[in-house]
């Protein structure tokens, strides 16, 4: 990695966080894009994130494991922020908070306009629905 870069480069196809896995650290986007799985089996994407975008943060509030993978398409570079460097963020910038809760509420949203609620993941994917 050169120097004054921050975050990893990801190269096409590798996976950033696997559903199922202990998740203590979201992650942002710095450049390239990342397709949201839910259903490896079936290659089910139900979104895809860019530059700026962020992923990873419910992990980070429930303690519980990752709810997708999260892959790279194409070449891509991403910022791991832990838990620690979190809630110092959050210190210096509350309306932080309310961005997050913002996009965690559009995400929410758009599930609930194909019918199916934070739950209706695993039932989008067993429905074999995008």
């Amino acid at each position: 990695m050169r120097r004054n870069l921050l975050g990893r480069l990801y190269q096409d196809g590798e996976v950033v966080v696997r559903i199922g896995e202990p998740g203590d650290s979201m992650f942002q986007i710095q450049k390239g894009c990342l397709d949201v799985v839910v259903d490896e089996g079936k290659d089910l994407v139900v979104a895809t994130l860019g530059s700026g975008d962020f992923f990873g943060e419910m992990s980070l509030f429930t303690h519980e494991p990752r709810s997708a993978t999260v892959r790279s398409r194409g070449e891509s570079r991403v910022l791991t922020i832990d838990e620690t460097a979190f809630v110092r963020r959050l210190s210096e910038d509350p309306m932080l908070a309310y961005r997050i809760l913002e996009a965690m509420f559009a995400r929410l949203r758009h599930l609930n306009e194909q019918g199916v609620g934070y739950e209706g993941y695993r039932d989008l994917a067993a429905e074999g629905q995008p």
